[in-house]
């Protein structure tokens, strides 16, 4: 079945082609023709803007569209008719493609999916946690965006690999381990019976508030806060413990791997409880040698230069940015130094047709300075590295703070989100008839849902707010609003089979239709172009702002149209297919998100 927007742009060439005066021509590929949704407002389907022929016509915009609407009609027979606002050419396309298009894609399990595959790999790399301190609201973020985009990649018939860069080494690190070295007096998180990630966590906010006692203390003495930052005893003996590390200390390594090991435990109960997941693990303490030793090429080709400290800078003035540093006057690597190396590492492994950085924006300079420092070394393959930058989440209290330890943990969050859920299901009295580890089990994944939704449906570009309570409500636009209509959907399926245990009686394609009828099966038509647009845009809020519409609009229709109640048979199992596909797509389009959606509620 040819489909009708590719029809339909042909045919309005071909008219643009025949009707002007000026022997001005046009194709479906050069992007003249623009169609678009007609807005609802308005009668139609398909809506083209002819003020750009005008010109080549030789006619008012009114004159120009009724030429080519009335050339286009008479030439194409699924054209039910057309009309003409202004400058604005509408289509009304006959209802029977419309059913002709839902019958032939109804029973596709995969339906908006691609079916081929591209051999060459996306690499996208998203979470990239530090292992001194456990995930947040902003990691959320951050692992929901990266699991989402490969979700809608592999759609699109992508070969994806997702990887995670875990930053286990480095002066953050050491401040953790130093801290548990001092005070922690041998405590585990057996011991103190909690998360490792949240063990180390606590030492590393217990570093930032001592180290600033000694800055006071210090600043009191008269030195100024600049050098007391620099000079205080901790932050001196944090650097000579990462020296050590670098120098491979048996006692410093030791402490290291052991507080690593918990934290790496209580990342996999959290990553197992959002529900993402990565095919390879990275971890710079194995990719910055491999980074110092793509700097030390660069000195060697005069690309990079050695001061006379020992340092290694990158001067990228010429480029429009300043100088960088990649190596540490004392031989310390730097995170563009990691990078580096994690980068050539990775496309040696891959050879990948695209090295996608889920990162936020605050690292947009670095992500800069990462491509321009690999091309000047003469890797070409650093075009295809994309910085997907997203905006910062905050809360209604403002900005959260690692060091200080004001972040709204990733667990705590979860859990906060599961008791709103259990409250509001249990108030709105929907779980009445569950038992109790099934009613345990909706409790997760509205909780689940209503986070993951309500994060995803904002364009990544943009800061945002999160506010748990707006979040979980079961009406407008969020995740336990489509949850609970795909419920609604299953238990009419259920009622039908009830109903007709031997089998739905059969529609045709002459079955007639209303306008939410026909409204539905345009959006049926509109998934899988959402899905590529997603893709190339590289935005699941395109999918999140799809399926919340065609949730509105099954609602209109379930609420204003009898299904079950209905005399007519073939109108009845047209409507509960109408109902299954939709269901189908709401299901196929939260999955793209990483949400489960419930069959009962």
């Amino acid at each position: 079945m040819t489909d009708i927007l590719s029809q339909l742009t042909e045919e309005v060439c071909k008219a643009v082609n025949t009707l002007n005066g000026a022997g001005y021509s046009v194709s479906p590929t050069d992007g003249a023709i623009q169609l678009q949704k007609t807005r609802k407002e308005f009668e139609g389907d398909f809506t083209i803007n002819v003020f750009p022929f005008v010109s080549k016509f030789k006619k008012s915009p009114e004159q120009t569209a009724q030429a080519i609407g009335e050339y286009v009609k008479q030439n194409m027979p699924l054209i039910k008719s057309f009309n003409v606002i202004k400058g604005f050419l509408n289509f009304v396309i006959d209802e029977n493609y419309w059913i002709e298009y839902f019958i032939n894609h109804r029973e596709k399990a995969d339906y908006g999916c691609s079916t081929s595959q591209n051999k060459q790999p996306f690499v996208i790399e998203y979470s990239s946690p530090n292992t001194n301190k456990p995930l947040h609201l902003g990691h959320i973020r951050n692992n929901l965006l990266g699991f989402s985009l490969a979700e809608i990649l592999k759609a699109t018939g992508k070969n994806v690999v997702k990887v995670n860069l875990v930053n286990d080494r480095g002066i953050h690190i050491c401040k953790s381990m130093l801290a548990w070295k001092r005070w922690g007096q041998g405590e585990t998180p057996e011991t103190y019976g909690l998360k490792g990630d949240h063990l180390v966590g606590k030492y590393y906010v217990l570093f930032d508030k001592q180290y600033k006692i000694e800055i006071e203390e210090l600043k009191n003495k008269g030195i100024s806060e600049e050098d007391a930052k620099r000079t205080a005893p901790l932050i001196i003996e944090a650097q000579e413990m990462l020296k050590k590390w670098e120098m491979n200390d048996e006692e410093v390594v030791a402490l290291w791997k052991r507080m690593n090991s918990w934290v790496y435990a209580g990342f996999d109960e959290t990553y197992k409880r959002l529900g993402v997941s990565f095919d390879k693990f990275y971890y710079e303490s194995q990719t910055y040698l491999l980074g110092k030793s793509i700097v030390e090429e660069g000195l060697k080709s005069n690309t990079l230069e050695k001061r006379e400290d020992g340092s290694v800078w990158a001067d990228l003035r010429q480029d429009g940015l300043d100088e960088k540093l990649l190596l540490r006057s004392d031989g310390t690597s730097v995170y563009m130094t990691q990078d580096l190396g994690t980068a050539h590492q990775r496309y040696e492994e891959y050879k990948p047709a695209k090295m996608i950085y889920v990162v936020g924006n605050e690292q947009n300079y670095h992500f800069d300075v990462l491509k321009i420092i690999l091309k000047k070394m003469g890797f070409a393959w650093a075009d295809d590295i994309f910085h997907f930058s997203y905006g910062m989440i905050e809360l209604p209290e403002g900005k959260m703070k690692s060091r200080e330890g004001t972040v709204v943990d990733a667990d705590d969050l979860v859990e906060e989100m599961i008791a709103t859920a259990k409250q509001t299901t249990e108030e709105l009295g929907k779980i009445d008839v569950f038992q109790k580890e099934e009613a345990e089990k909706l409790y997760k994944m509205l909780a689940l849902g209503a986070l993951k939704y309500f994060i995803l449906k904002v364009d990544p570009k943009k800061t945002m707010l999160f506010n748990p309570a707006e979040s979980i409500d079961f009406n407008g636009n969020t995740g336990p609003f489509i949850q609970y209509t795909h419920a609604r959907i299953q238990s009419l399926l259920r009622k039908a089979k009830d109903k007709f245990p031997s089998g739905l009686p059969e529609f045709t394609s002459s079955v007639a239709i209303l306008p939410k009828e026909k409204e539905l099966m345009k959006l049926f038509y509109d998934f899988p172009s959402v899905v590529v647009e997603a893709a190339d845009k590289l935005s699941p809020a395109l999918i999140a702002n799809y399926v919340y519409e065609l949730v509105k609009e099954f609602n209109q229709f379930y609420q204003e149209i009898p299904v079950l109640k209905e005399e007519n048979l073939e109108q009845v199992a047209f409507r509960i297919h109408l109902a299954e596909f939709t269901g189908k797509i709401i299901s196929q389009s939260m999955k793209l998100l990483g949400i489960e959606v419930p069959d009962r509620m």
